[in-house]
Parts: C-alpha cells; sequence; structure tokens
C-alpha cells in the first residue's frame, strides 16, 4: 500500500481543530485567497494559497479565490488572468467560487449608509495629508476633524453626491468614528471611501467612489459566509477594526487569524519593489525567470508539486523570519531528480576528433534516461570521429586537484569509450586551445574497461555530426545580499547582482531534444536541470537554467544535524 503523506500540522490548523470540536461556525471550514489584481503573484503568494486552500482541503471546507478590486488606477484585467492561471498551476480549484470584491460595491455602499445613520460615520473634508497630520504618532493621540461632529443629514447628503459625481478626487473621504485618542493608530477615524474617477476593469464608470481594503475586506468575508480570514501578520493590528466593522454592523463575523509573511533570501517580494524592477527594465517582465513571482518560476522550469513541498516544509509561524533560497532550490532538486530524463548538453564547447576512429563512422551507444526511475528507459547517443566536451574539462597544465583531461591522461566519455589526450590545436592569433586530438580504447565501449584499470573522471559529450545548436540562459541571484535594501530606496546599484544572467549562443545538445517542448524539463548531466523557454522554435532551441546541481541547503542541513 503506498504510504500515505502526512498532513502538516501549525497553530493555525490548531486553532481551526478547536473551532471544530467546539462547533463553532456550525463545524464549517470556509477560507479565502483575496489578492489584489495590481501585480503577478510571487512565492509569498503562493505560501498563502497553499495555507488557504490546503487548510480548506484537509478540512474537507471549502475555499474561494476573491479578487480585491477597490483601486481602479492600479488594477489590470491581465493581473486578474494571470492570477487565475498561477493558482490552477499550483494544483488548486476555486470551482464555483470565484468573486470579486467589486460584486459587493452595492451592499458596501448600503452598509456605509447605515453606519452613517447609526453616527458611525461621517464625511470629512481634510485632505489625505491634513488626515496623516490630524492622525497622531505612536506616542501621542491624533486630534479630530472639524467635520466629525456634521449631522447625520449633512453626511449621508454629500456621501450621495459624492457618488453621484459631485465632487473632484480626493475632495472628500467617508470615516469610521471610532476614537482618536486610541493606541492603535488603525482605530483613529479610519477612511472608508475615497473618491476615484476611475474606469474600472468590472464595474467600469458606475462607481466614482471605492471602499477602502479594510472597509471592504471584513465584509467582503462576512457576506461569503467566511469562517477563518486567514491573513498575514501585518494585519494584525487590523483586526480591532475588522472587528468593529463587523460589530456595528451587527454582521456575520468570521475569525481573522494572522501567521508570518515569507521572506526568501536574496530576494524582493514587495510588489511595489517588484513593479519598479519591471518598470525600470531591470529585468525582461513579470516572468523573468529571475523575478519571484510564479509566472517566473514557471518559466524557469520550477514544479508546483517542489513550490508546494517547499511551503509545507518552512510552515506557519507567529514571528516573521527569513528563509534561505537554497532551501527552495533543493527542494527543485528533489523534485525534478526523480521525474525529468537525462540528457547531455556542452555549454561552451570544445573540440575534440578522436584520430584512431574511421572517418564517417557513426555508432549508436546506449544511454539511460533517469537512473532514480528505471521505467523511462534508454535512448541512443550517437559516437562519431569529431566530439565536443566542455573547455573546463582540459587544462593544458593541470594543477594537483584537477582530475579531468589534460596531455597523455586518459579519462572516460559518458556512456562512451576511455579517452586519451595525445596532442592539441592551438589559435595562433590567441594561443586559445581550439582542438584536441585524442584516441579512444575500443575495449572499453560503455564506458567500462575489460583490464580493470580505473580512471578519475567522466566527461560528458555530444557528436559534432548529430549535436544540435542551442542558447542557454544561466540565471543566478537577482540581488547579491540575503537582505536585499535597494529598491524601496532607489539604491538598486548596491544589491544588483549585475550579472544574474548569462547568455550562451554556441551550446550543442542531444539531437533526441530537437522536438522538446517548451516547459519541457531536463537534467543536463554534470550541468544542472533546465527548461525549454517558450523562445524556443523551429530554428533555435532556447534553454533556461533552473537550478545547478550543487545543493547547499543539503550541506547546511547536514552541517545542522552534526552540530
Amino acid at each position: 500500500m503506498a504510504e500515505v503523506p502526512e498532513k502538516p500540522s501549525d497553530f493555525i490548523r490548531e486553532i481551526i481543530a478547536r473551532d471544530n470540536e467546539t462547533g463553532k461556525f456550525g463545524q464549517r471550514v470556509h477560507t479565502r485567497f483575496p489578492p489584489e489584481p495590481n501585480g503577478y503573484l510571487h512565492i509569498g503568494h503562493a505560501k498563502s494559497i497553499c495555507l488557504n486552500f490546503g487548510i480548506a482541503r484537509d478540512s474537507g471546507g471549502l475555499c474561494n479565490l476573491r479578487f480585491d478590486d477597490t483601486n481602479p488606477t492600479k488594477e489590470e484585467v491581465e493581473y486578474v488572468d494571470s492570477i487565475k492561471e498561477d493558482v490552477r498551476w499550483l494544483g488548486f480549484d476555486w470551482e464555483d467560487r470565484l468573486f470579486y470584491a467589486s460584486d459587493y460595491f452595492g451592499k458596501l455602499y448600503e452598509y456605509a449608509v447605515q453606519l452613517i445613520k447609526a453616527g458611525k460615520a461621517y464625511v470629512c473634508d481634510l485632505t489625505a495629508d491634513e488626515i496623516r497630520e490630524y492622525r497622531g504618532t505612536l506616542t501621542e493621540p491624533g486630534k479630530e476633524s472639524p467635520y466629525r461632529d456634521r449631522s447625520v443629514e449633512e453626511s449621508l447628503d454629500l456621501f450621495r453626491r459624492m457618488r453621484e459625481g459631485e465632487f473632484p478626487d480626493g475632495s472628500r473621504t467617508l470615516r469610521a468614528k471610532i476614537d482618536m485618542a486610541s493606541g492603535n493608530i488603525n482605530m483613529r477615524d479610519p477612511v472608508m471611501y475615497r473618491i476615484l474617477h476611475a474606469e474600472h476593469h468590472r464595474t467600469g464608470s458606475k462607481w466614482c467612489i471605492y471602499p477602502m481594503y479594510d472597509y471592504a475586506h471584513c465584509v467582503s468575508d462576512s457576506l461569503e459566509g467566511i469562517t477563518h480570514s486567514i491573513c498575514t501578520l501585518e494585519f494584525e493590528d487590523h483586526r480591532p477594526l475588522y472587528d468593529w466593522f463587523l460589530d456595528e454592523l451587527k454582521a456575520y463575523h468570521p475569525q481573522q487569524i494572522e501567521f508570518a509573511r515569507l521572506n526568501l533570501s536574496n530576494t524582493v517580494l514587495s510588489k511595489r519593489k517588484l513593479i519598479r524592477l519591471v518598470r525600470e527594465g531591470h529585468v525582461k517582465g513579470w516572468d523573468d525567470p529571475r523575478m519571484p513571482t510564479i509566472s517566473g518560476f514557471r518559466r524557469r522550469g520550477y514544479t508546483p508539486e517542489a513550490i508546494r513541498n517547499f511551503c509545507d516544509r518552512i510552515g506557519v509561524a507567529k514571528r516573521d523570519s527569513t528563509v534561505e533560497a537554497a532551501l527552495l532550490e533543493h527542494c527543485i532538486r528533489e523534485d525534478l531528480n526523480k521525474r525529468v530524463p537525462r540528457a547531455m548538453a556542452v555549454l561552451r564547447p570544445l573540440r575534440v576528433v578522436i584520430t584512431n576512429c574511421p572517418e564517417g563512422r557513426e555508432e549508436e551507444l546506449e544511454a539511460v534516461n533517469n537512473p532514480e526511475d528505471p521505467s523511462m528507459g534508454v535512448r541512443k547517443v550517437s559516437f562519431s570521429k569529431v566530439l565536443y566536451i566542455e573547455r573546463d574539462d582540459f587544462r593544458e597544465d593541470p594543477p594537483k586537484d584537477f582530475f579531468r583531461l589534460a596531455p597523455g591522461r586518459e579519462v572516460r566519455l559518458r556512456y562512451a569509450y576511455f579517452i586519451t589526450c595525445t596532442g592539441f590545436v592551438k589559435d595562433p592569433a590567441t594561443g586559445e586551445i581550439v582542438e584536441l586530438q585524442c584516441v579512444y580504447d575500443p575495449a572499453t565501449r560503455g564506458g567500462d574497461s575489460p583490464d580493470g584499470r580505473k580512471v578519475k573522471a567522466t566527461l560528458h559529450w555530444v557528436s559534432a555530426s548529430r549535436a544540435l545548436p542551442a542558447e542557454v540562459r544561466l540565471y543566478d541571484y537577482l540581488f547579491l545580499t540575503a537582505e536585499p535594501s535597494g529598491p524601496a530606496e532607489g539604491d538598486f546599484a548596491s544589491s544588483l547582482n549585475l550579472n544574474s544572467l548569462e547568455t550562451l549562443t554556441s551550446c550543442y545538445v542531444e539531437p533526441g531534444l530537437r522536438d522538446a517542448a517548451p516547459g519541457s524539463r531536463w537534467q543536463f548531466e554534470r550541468q544542472g536541470y533546465f527548461c525549454v523557454d517558450p523562445d524556443s522554435g523551429d530554428e533555435r532551441l532556447v534553454f533556461n537554467r533552473t537550478v545547478t546541481l550543487k545543493d547547499t541547503w543539503a550541506k547546511i542541513e547536514k552541517k545542522q544535524k552534526k552540530h
């Protein structure tokens, strides 16, 4: 019987289990993932997606996908479509539960009128700067707006006229009347509505006033019958406001629970910073494989299974911390190692002539597709007189710890023969070695010696007569420092890695990759894991390096266990 994977355990699931035991919410579990459609989702959102949809799945409950589309100046249909694609790609399905905050604009307006009539909200004429000035500080209470004591009738009239478009942007707001002396700044008469004469991607020009997040979010949760509203830690101080709105409206009341957001080393996850990276041309779009967006990871060759495993492994905490990017890469390697076929590719080719191989000879040799999965079978690789190996696999004057090819030295060609270097040719103008002369031992077919002699290195290679030309893009961390500080302050130069992309245009790969589909993944032996880029076409193959073979996290983990 197949082993059933253990369900994740964390403090949120423990809260939900206790709620179910006591009968709270009638033993229902209904969560939601509520992105703003003002950018592409990133790995931090993936954690939230896995948590919200995962809890619903594990509890036999439901999870909604709801777009918080309350700011038409920053939202686009492109972002809506990309978010839906990303959630599906990660392996989750909202079924018939796709919602938008804009679905509730009418109800939100009615509730706002209800709060005005109850003396709990008022129209304020202070500007945004004045509201900030009146709000006070963490150590000083705020000052009441001079419009705070407007009559209910006047506020109702002004709010109606705000909706009808009578006033310009920023001239008036609707504010909740709570407590300007509260120790929680979020409770100091927060803005509920602002005037925005902007076309909305769903409602067009029907509305020119739009609700603020804190107001729209809790009401949307309530209207959808959400049981557990799971938010990141920065919303902890907003929870009293979440509760205040629903209590004053006497509405159905979900429970808000906060968890620590994901911080990843050598990465920025602020949407504002990511937008700057795109708009200022530091990357080639939202799906650039250097971006921590889900679409960027997909293009780079990451798998949804590996990302879900990563999210399970890092768990759910109550305090912010930074996760090593090496752990994410480890999860990718672990997954790809089991599932992807092997191939040989030479990225920086050096020509090799096998002098004792007859002209025109082509020999088919057998190569294993994946030693981790025998069911993937074998493939044929062509051996001929002229081959390519990696330039770094040869040294004219090798150091002591270099065991690969050198003058007079014998090495193994993977799946093929032992070869010995007998000479080389240099470019007379540059002095660069451009060709090696070698002999092969026909008795070592398949890479084994019948007389038991050993070699210290095995090299990958491709046949020059059959190899396909390819472009290979090698990606590295976009930021040099573990905790980049640049983009928010505009100081990109201090932390951006200017060598985060290296493009190699003279590579060669096995002929079996001729029809490799965009998005297909491969392990290039001794090189790393690679993915076929959408830029590939009939005229050229383009591969993105997903991750190297070197597993930094495995070494870190081993060291931690030792101590």
